[in-house]
Formats: C-alpha cells, sequence, structure tokens
C-alpha cells in the first residue's frame, strides 16, 4: 500500500498548487506537476519549487542533477583530505557548504574532493589551489550564466506555458550540456596552449622560484556617465549597452592584447607590447563613438606586473586604473614610459601634468591619436595653451 500511495497522483488543487491560475495556464501547470510526479519529483519539492516561483525550470535541474548519496563527513573520508580544506574549497569556488550532517554531496563532489588530495600530492601549494579554485569558480559561473541566457532567449517564446518551457529547456539542456562541456574544453585548452606558447620566463625569475612578472602594457577603458545612465534608463536598455560594449571590447582584444577582464563599465586590456594596445584603445573609442554609445575614456600604463591565474597585478595596473580616471572622454591617455616605448606609431600630444589618487607626486601624461607619432619639446618649453584641458 505504501508504493501505490508513492505514485498515487496527488490532488494538486486541494494542496493549494493550482490557486490563482485559470483556463490554459492551469491546465498546462497541472499537466507539468504531473509529468513531474510521474518523474519521481516528491509533493515537497514540487510545493517548494512553485513558491521559489521556479516550476518551469524543476525538468531541467533534474536532467543536471547528480544524486546525492554522502554527507561532507563521508566525502572528506573517501577523499581523504580535511574537512576545512574541503570547505575552503567549496567557498572559494563559489560553491554551498552543506550543514555537516546533510546528505548533500555527489559522486561528482567525492571525485572533486579526491582531485584535491592529488594536487596536495603532486606538491601543489594549498593556497594556490584555493586561489586557482576561486579564478575558475568565477569562469565556470560566468559560463553557466551565458548559457542559460542563451537557452532562455533560443527556447522562450511569448505566450508559452509553464509546461512549455519546463519540458522544452529540459530537453535543451539534455541535448546541450555535453556539447557545453565539449566546448568549454576546448576553449580551455586552446587558451592554455596559447598562453603558454606566449608564456617568457626569464632564467633570473626561474632561480628566484618566481613565475608570471614581466613588462606589460594595460589599459583600462571605461564608459563615460554609464551610472548617470542608469538613472535615466530601464535595466535592459542599460544592459544592453554593457553588452554591446562588452562585444567590442573583445573584438578588439587580438593578439597579443588580451581582454583581461569586465569590471562593470570598464575593460581591462594587457599586452606584452604598448603599440597594438594603443591601438586596440583607440579602435575601441572609436567604434564605441561610431555605435552611439556613451563616449569612452581609456588610460594605458606600461611596467612589471604579475600574472596570478589570468589576472594581472603590479604598479602598471594601478597606475593605467589612475590615469583613466584623469582622461577626457573620447581620448586614450598614457604614461610617458609608454609614449617613450610607441616609437613612432601615433601622433601624441602633451596632456599636462597630473597628481594621481594613491601615487606620489605628479606625472606627465600623454594623449595617444592615430598616425604618426610627433614628438614635441621638454615640459619646461612648453606653453599652457599646448596643454589640453
Amino acid at each position: 500500500m505504501a508504493t501505490l500511495s508513492r505514485w498515487r497522483t496527488p490532488d494538486f488543487a486541494a494542496e493549494g498548487m493550482l490557486r490563482g491560475l485559470r483556463g490554459r495556464k492551469r491546465a498546462a501547470r497541472l499537466e507539468l506537476l504531473e509529468h513531474l510526479h510521474r518523474q519521481g519529483v516528491p509533493l515537497a519539492e514540487l510545493k517548494q519549487a512553485i513558491a521559489e516561483d521556479r516550476l518551469a525550470l524543476l525538468p531541467a535541474e533534474r536532467v543536471l542533477a547528480d544524486k546525492k548519496k554522502y554527507t561532507a563527513a563521508q566525502v572528506v573520508k573517501r577523499a581523504d583530505i580535511t574537512p576545512e580544506l574541503f570547505a575552503d574549497q567549496r567557498r572559494a569556488a563559489g560553491l554551498p557548504v552543506a550543514p555537516e550532517d546533510e546528505v548533500a554531496y555527489s559522486d561528482a563532489d567525492v571525485q572533486a574532493a579526491r582531485r584535491l588530495k592529488e594536487g596536495l600530492e603532486a606538491g601543489l601549494d594549498r593556497d594556490a589551489m584555493l586561489e586557482g579554485a576561486r579564478a575558475f569558480g568565477q569562469a565556470a559561473s560566468q559560463a553557466a550564466a551565458a548559457a542559460r541566457a542563451l537557452v532562455g532567449e533560443s527556447f522562450i517564446r511569448p505566450g508559452d506555458t509553464e509546461h512549455d518551457v519546463g519540458l522544452r529547456i529540459a530537453e535543451a539542456a539534455r541535448t546541450l550540456q555535453p556539447q557545453t562541456v565539449k566546448t568549454l574544453q576546448y576553449l580551455y585548452e586552446t587558451h592554455l596552449r596559447e598562453q603558454v606558447r606566449s608564456d617568457v620566463v626569464a632564467g633570473a625569475d626561474l632561480a628566484a622560484g618566481v613565475t608570471g612578472t614581466r613588462q606589460v602594457a594595460v589599459c583600462f577603458a571605461d564608459l563615460v556617465g554609464f551610472t548617470k545612465l542608469g538613472e535615466q534608463v530601464g535595466p535592459e536598455d542599460l544592459g544592453a549597452v554593457a553588452s554591446r560594449f562588452r562585444v567590442l571590447a573583445s573584438e578588439v582584444a587580438r593578439p597579443p592584447v588580451s581582454l583581461i577582464k569586465m569590471i562593470g563599465d570598464a575593460a581591462m586590456l594587457v599586452s606584452p607590447e604598448p603599440e597594438p594596445l594603443l591601438e586596440a584603445a583607440l579602435t575601441l573609442v572609436k567604434e564605441t563613438d561610431r555605435e552611439d554609445l556613451p563616449q569612452l575614456k581609456a588610460g594605458v600604463a606600461l611596467g612589471e606586473a604579475l600574472n596570478r591565474w589570468g589576472d594581472w597585478y603590479g604598479a602598471p595596473v594601478n597606475l593605467a586604473s589612475r590615469v583613466t580616471e584623469v582622461a577626457l572622454p573620447a581620448s586614450v591617455l598614457a604614461s610617458t614610459e609608454v609614449r617613450d616605448a610607441a616609437a613612432d606609431s601615433f601622433t601624441w600630444s602633451f596632456a599636462g601634468r597630473h597628481k594621481l589618487k594613491g601615487l606620489r607626486g605628479e606625472l606627465e601624461l600623454y594623449r595617444c591619436r592615430p598616425g604618426k607619432l610627433s614628438r614635441e619639446g621638454s615640459p619646461n618649453e612648453r606653453t599652457n595653451s599646448a596643454k589640453e584641458k
């Protein structure tokens, strides 16, 4: 009798799970509830999904879900790692940590924990592994968000019911998830191969046990008035502006220029040489103007920086950010080192001495424009009228 009652269809209306729905919407929800119940979804889980307004996504969740079989204690015992390392790694990767006695983990979680053990045995530093987890977690989260948006835009149509959306997205998840994993693996391996090819580690660095430090040109490009724009237009329009800017930043980032990250309304680009980075910045300024986006301003600096997990740290990163703050709209502003290193590739004008936040003294800055370099005399020989206001 217990087995029969388990599969007996509940009275969803009596349970209050059809409340407020009529006609086609009511019939569609009932059909989806019956389908999920036949798939073995407990009544309590169905009620929770309705309360959280995610019933239509439940079929896709079941496609992607792993069977929960272990508590945290069981995972760490099977992987032979400490509970602290297991929890720290999950938090670093942006994953939830369940209460100690909750059955919340799957075989995949055990395998991931075992890879931690293998990493330690191979000689990887614990803190470095956690840094890696943060970087990989952020990248995976962004990839998942992109895939989710792609599915939503492609498979949700006007007039859809919960039943339509739920089963269609579940089928898309079942079909596309393996392809997405293969695509991510391909992109990871390709990017890694290209980065290894471009990495240069000096002998002195190897002797000192240091890798990832090198001279690079760094650029920050910032949309002017983006925050204020958010007060004037709706979220969708603001999102469209940010999305188009991201696309443009990606398009100008051609090797050796790399798009490191997007920070709100700003893009960070890096190159081993300043010339291609300046070309990219000038093109980005031109393209944002051509597409009637908010004006762009950019700052470029050159110096020794440290590459850690795909991001860059050091003096040129901080300087480029500060230079961007004082740049005029629709301009590319650079430090003296960048101007000197860029040889005869551009036209330059002196932009004055500036006191930049967090930096001592005043720094000479120069505006970069397309065309052949036109060097001016020393700063003492320039009149105030020659400076940009």
